[in-house]
């Protein structure tokens, strides 16, 4: 199936408005140029956000970040840094903020219907002062994500509470991750259960 598939596409703003409509005035005003207390507060509770970034030719990517709540430093109410652990290296995320700095951010607090959304550019620092405060059992990232906020607001809990995102009993098991990357990348020689345990302690097979 392809685009060409839909014969009724909605190829203009004008035309999502006719649809939509507009927002009204409290939600224009929540719309904030900086990081206010409440937005302060937030990213000092969230353990998790998701980062959107994009390259050169347009390709959209979003990757996790998560750690303790309070990983995300706010040094001041234009500016937040996020560290950078290790991962599987592929750097999609810091390939395409060398290319292209725009970035958006969702914070989420668990249990929390609210969310936060940031919206501003992106660099790769690798400040020693700044990577320092974000050490944790010793050990400090190699490198951090600064960000320069243009926006700020919090979204509504709507979507949260249609997912049921927060409750325990709408939560469904899926294969193991391990069985599910044999699955996907045809891996040989080795069992789900120790990709599993490989994962457990970011320890690379492949």
């Amino acid at each position: 199936m392809t685009f060409a598939t839909f014969t009724e596409k909605v190829l203009s703003e004008t035309e999502l408005r006719e649809i939509i409509g507009f927002p009204n005035e409290a939600m224009r005003r929540k719309q904030l140029a900086a990081l206010d207390t409440h937005c302060r507060e937030f990213i000092a509770l969230s353990p998790f956000l998701l980062i959107a970034s994009i390259n050169a030719a347009g390709e959209v990517d979003v990757s996790p970040r998560g750690d303790p709540p309070g990983f995300v430093q706010v040094l001041d109410e234009k500016t937040l840094v996020i560290p950078d652990r290790p991962g599987n290296r592929r750097i999609d995320t810091l390939s395409n903020m060398v290319q292209q700095p725009n970035v958006g951010l969702l914070f989420l607090i668990p249990g929390q219907g609210e969310t936060l959304r940031v919206n501003g550019r992106a660099c790769i620092i690798r400040d020693a002062a700044v990577l320092e405060r974000s050490a944790i059992d010793g050990k400090k990232p190699l490198l951090a994500i600064a960000v320069e906020v243009d926006e700020c607001f919090l979204h509504c809990s709507k979507s949260i509470r249609r997912a049921k995102l927060w409750e325990q009993e709408h939560r469904k098991t899926l294969p193991s991750v391990g069985q599910i990357m044999i699955d996907h990348a045809g891996f040989t020689g080795v069992t789900a259960q120790q990709l599993d345990e490989a994962l457990k302690k970011d320890i690379p097979l492949y």
